[in-house]
């Protein structure tokens, strides 16, 4: 399968892979060496409320993912990518819905592997590592694409959006259709 994006999405997905599991590796063997091995009940709470918080972050991308459809209307525009400002749906709320909700990819990663080391300090490292990814390359693309538009846009919708409304459009179940 040959999947038509453009380099920027290409290199941030890769960093994405390399921080997940060059993390996970590291946080799994510091683990070992200081024995913070979690008993096998706690292990079992980690892996499901880890895989809680994975399904959140996938249903976060799909929300997102299926409004931004609707800034594809030239059949030329690469996969995930958009070629007109999207401001319906849940980006009335949040400018970065889709990597707002992935950015709880490290945490729910941590918590599947059960390594503390991951969840402690690595999984929080990478969190703010996304967020800056979002505010210097996801930002300076949209002003990039939409000029006048993005600008006024910015202004009116936070990069996110804690507000209860925001957050259950963000994480409900997705809706097929």
């Amino acid at each position: 399968m040959i999947l038509h994006t453009t380099f920027s999405v290409v290199i941030r997905l890769s960093l994405w892979a390399i921080m997940l599991l060059g993390g996970g590796w590291y946080g799994l063997m510091k683990d070992q060496e200081s024995d913070m091995i979690l008993p096998p009940g706690i292990h079992l709470l980690w892996v499901v409320l880890g895989a809680g918080v994975i399904l959140l972050a996938f249903r976060a991308a799909a929300n997102g993912g299926k409004e931004l459809k609707k800034g594809r209307t030239l059949n030329r525009t690469p996969r995930l990518e958009t070629d007109t400002l999207v401001t319906t749906g849940i980006y009335r709320c949040m400018r970065h819905p889709i990597l707002f909700g992935l950015t709880l990819l490290p945490l729910g990663w941590g918590l599947i592997l059960a390594s503390p080391t991951f969840v402690y300090f690595i999984a929080p490292v990478e969190m703010l590592f996304i967020i800056a990814m979002v505010m210097i390359f996801e930002e300076w693309e949209a002003r990039r694409k939409f000029p006048k538009a993005y600008e006024a846009y910015a202004k009116e919708v936070p990069m996110v959006s804690f507000k209860r409304a925001c957050l259950v459009m963000l994480f409900a179940s997705i809706k097929r259709g």
